[in-house]
């Protein structure tokens, strides 16, 4: 018999209709894509206002998106790392802001499909079905790294306490759970665990305080955790997922990859619409329009040719890691082998696609010309945002490991920025 967990159970979506259960993959990716044009709506606005994105995440959980990565076996889609990539990269085109609150959400779920047991997994994927979205609070300021935990788990008869304060807790502020990373004591020493909080519980507060210079809507507060409770089989042992090979970081850092492509996909779109409808030819090309202008032209190629290689390496990323995941899935040799190549074809394709994240977001004033600079365009959230994000995780130990890997033959360690 499996032990009943209290916490938060979702309704109907906020129209009213019932949340859609996605089947299949390929319903994933189309559902994503139809709701494009209402997400885009009003982004621009809502960076400029600092106004949350709280109907369009209900739009996401309405469409069913939240829920494809729930396994079949509990009455999801269980989609492919490839799809939940391409959803991100989708968002990303529109507003990399909103893409980036469900990268948390997913990345642990995964969590919890790997550590979770029978009564954590049918609760909280459950309500993640019925539309409940996942924030985070792992970062740390105090300590002498970020991955430096002052936060204690600490066991308190058949339940846990949970003491802390945490910082830059994505999607946080309307999140339905709240995945806290904080260590406790083991035979072995204090190890990372991952507590599952219902973001209702009266121990918990958010704090709306994040003032980035971009990515100003993530929904990102400070998580004040003073006395929370939680039951045994909501505190997951995240500490093992690093001794044996797994796709957890490739599969987080792929969908960092994914917000940062698609970004700059949506970056060099605004620009092309900007240039095609709003900016005038220079006087010395002769060209009647600003699109016609021959040196505009071979810029854009130019930037075109690196988005299509940001593509194709998060493409090609995607295929590693779902490729990783079989190979784990029918405990083959070469899991070692697998994972280590997953984590590596990511970090190639996160360090291109950040890199060409930041340059498109940038180019966008350069061919788009002094009118694109004015403050009511707000084009400027786009490199606001890309540089806030790209920092997210150090490029330059991605291309160390890379590195190490092609001179040495080193695999990358296992931790979940990899």
């Amino acid at each position: 018999m499996s032990e009943t967990i209290t916490g938060p159970t979702r309704g109907p979506a906020d129209d009213g209709s019932p949340v859609r259960v996605l089947a299949t993959d390929a319903e994933a990716v189309e559902a994503a894509r139809a709701l494009l044009p209402r997400l885009a709506e009003g982004a621009a606005a809502r960076d400029r206002d600092r106004e949350l994105p709280r109907a369009q995440v209900r739009a996401l959980a309405g469409a069913g998106l939240l829920g494809i990565t729930v396994p079949r076996a509990l009455g999801g889609a269980g989609v492919r790392a490839a799809t939940v990539a391409e959803v991100l990269r989708l968002l990303g085109t529109v507003d990399l802001s909103l893409a980036q609150i469900p990268q948390p959400h997913f990345a642990f779920l995964n969590a919890l499909r790997l550590r979770g047991g029978p009564a954590a997994l049918e609760r909280v994927f459950g309500d993640v079905l019925a539309g409940a979205l996942l924030g985070n609070a792992q970062a740390e300021r105090s300590g002498r790294t970020a991955h430096t935990h002052a936060t204690r788990l600490e066991r308190d008869g058949g339940e846990w306490c949970l003491e802390g304060t945490k910082y830059y807790a994505t999607g946080s502020l309307f999140a339905d759970w709240i995945a806290v990373v904080a260590p406790a004591d083991t035979p072995e020493g204090p190890r990372p665990h991952l507590a599952l909080v219902p973001a209702a519980d009266p121990g918990v507060r958010v704090e709306d305080d994040w003032n980035g210079m971009g990515q100003r809507t993530t929904a990102s507060g400070t998580v004040h955790l003073s006395g929370v409770r939680v039951p045994d089989a909501l505190v997951l042992p995240q500490y093992r997922t690093f001794e044996s090979p797994t796709t957890f970081g490739a599969f987080a850092q792929l969908l960092h990859t994914a917000i940062d492509v698609g970004a700059a996909r949506g970056a060099l779109d605004t620009a092309a619409e900007f240039v095609r409808t709003k900016s005038r030819p220079w006087f010395e090309s002769g060209a009647d329009t600003a699109a016609e202008d021959p040196l505009l032209v071979h810029r854009f190629g130019e930037l075109e040719v690196q988005v299509r290689a940001a593509e194709a390496l998060l493409a090609a990323a995607a295929a590693r890691v779902d490729t990783a995941d079989a190979v784990l899935a029918a405990g083959s040799d070469g899991a070692g082998d697998a994972t280590a190549e997953a984590s590596l074809a990511v970090a190639a394709a996160k360090v291109a696609g950040g890199r060409t994240s930041v340059e498109v977001s940038s180019a966008l004033f350069e061919v788009a010309g002094t009118r694109a600079t004015a403050e009511g365009e707000n084009l400027h959230r786009f490199w606001r945002d890309t540089r806030t994000h790209t920092v997210h995780d150090p490029v330059r130990w991605k291309v160390q490991h890379l590195g190490e890997h092609a001179l040495n033959r080193r695999r990358p360690p296992r931790h979940g920025q990899i």
